[in-house]
This record gives structure tokens, sequence and C-alpha cells, in this order.
């Protein structure tokens, strides 16, 4: 009887448990209450499915970052993208260049100026033939 006695002492009741009959209803109505909301939030919105949707996504691509394949296969679209932009740029460049030199050579010719003048023959130094 002892023994018994000395385990349902040792067993303590919760800190936050409160035995009145008011605490009694107010957590009658605190379940009714979320009840409530949990019934009124029970259909899912869109932008909480998306939201999942994407932490999902987020969560399947750290996972699969893990393997050593992934990584290999993320490293060489790394250099792919690295070459792609160096011949890109190389392109935009010469292209430049070549829009500057017509931009050039039109302003030089809607000047009518020759860099260089030529003096004019005069038509007595012919000889007629």
């Amino acid at each position: 009887m002892a023994t018994s006695l000395a385990i349902a002492t040792s067993i303590a009741a919760p800190a936050n448990f409160d035995y009145s009959a008011n605490a009694a209803a107010t957590t009658t109505e605190n379940a009714a209450a979320s009840a409530a909301t949990t019934q009124a939030a029970a259909p899912e919105s869109p932008v909480n499915d998306r939201r999942r949707f994407w932490l999902w996504s987020f969560l399947a691509v750290v996972v699969a970052s893990q393997f050593y394949f992934v990584r290999e296969l993320v490293g060489a679209f790394a250099l792919f993208v690295i070459a792609f932009v160096a011949i890109a740029i190389v392109v935009i460049c010469f292209y430049m260049l070549v829009k500057c030199a017509e931009l050039s050579f039109a302003r030089l010719a809607s000047i009518r100026k020759p860099s260089m003048q030529l003096a004019p023959i005069a038509n007595r130094s012919h000889k007629p033939a």
C-alpha cells in the first residue's frame, strides 16, 4: 500500500492546469473557438497551395543538391554559362564596332568633304586627240 501511495504522489499534476469550474468552461470555449477556426480554415486557399508547392520544391532541390552527380551537372552548367556569356560578349562587341563604323562613315559622307582634297585638273591641260 505504501508503494502505491508513493507512485501516486510522485505523479504531479501539470503546472498550468486549473481545477476550478470556471477554468473548465473557459477551456471548453477555447476548444470550441479553435474548432471553429479550424473548420473555417479547412478549405485551402490557392495562395497556401502555391506556398506549399514552392516549399516542397525548394526542399527537393536542397536534397537533390546533396547528390554527387547533381553537383557535377550544376558545375558543368556553370561552365557552359560562362562560355556562352563570353561568346555573347565578343559578338556584342563586334556588333557595336560595326554599328559605330557605319555611323562614323555615314556622318563622314553627310559632310561631303573628302579627307584629302585634290587640285582640279584644268581643261586646257588636256590635249585634244
